[in-house]
């Protein structure tokens, strides 16, 4: 699965999604379903404490190359550069963003959030491992 099959020179023409990181599984690294105190993973049944849940970064892409366009997902901690911080670490700090600045800010959080990352992206062009 992590093998590289070959490169793709692209660049990329949209975000796909705005919710760049998840609760991941430590084992599976599958969405964990979280209430306000417990995780669950519905594909290999780790379950915790909320608090102790994994975060990783998923980033949906459409790219474009010479001649084609492609959809792609990018996972986990190649991503780490680009944002400057681990998954984990970004989601602790939007959670404690949002704390400080309270509830009605946590929209235009994740908004900034939306265009600091299509910024960073879109229009670029990257070497894609496939």
């Amino acid at each position: 699965m992590n093998s590289v099959q070959g490169l793709l020179a692209a660049s990329v023409i949209s975000i796909q999604n705005s919710c760049f990181i998840y609760p991941a599984c430590q084992n599976c690294f599958s969405r964990l379903i979280l209430d306000s105190r417990r995780f669950n993973c519905l594909k290999c049944g780790c379950t915790g404490e909320a608090k102790d849940a994994s975060y990783r970064y998923r980033l949906s892409l459409k790219i474009a190359d010479t001649n084609d366009l492609f959809d792609i997902t990018v996972f986990g901690s190649c991503l780490d550069p680009f944002f400057g911080v681990t998954a984990e670490n970004l989601q602790r700090y939007i959670q404690d963003f949002n704390q400080l600045s309270g509830e009605a800010r946590t929209e235009s959080s994740a908004r900034a959030l939306v265009q600091a990352v299509e910024t960073c992206f879109i229009g670029k062009r990257f070497i894609f491992g496939v």
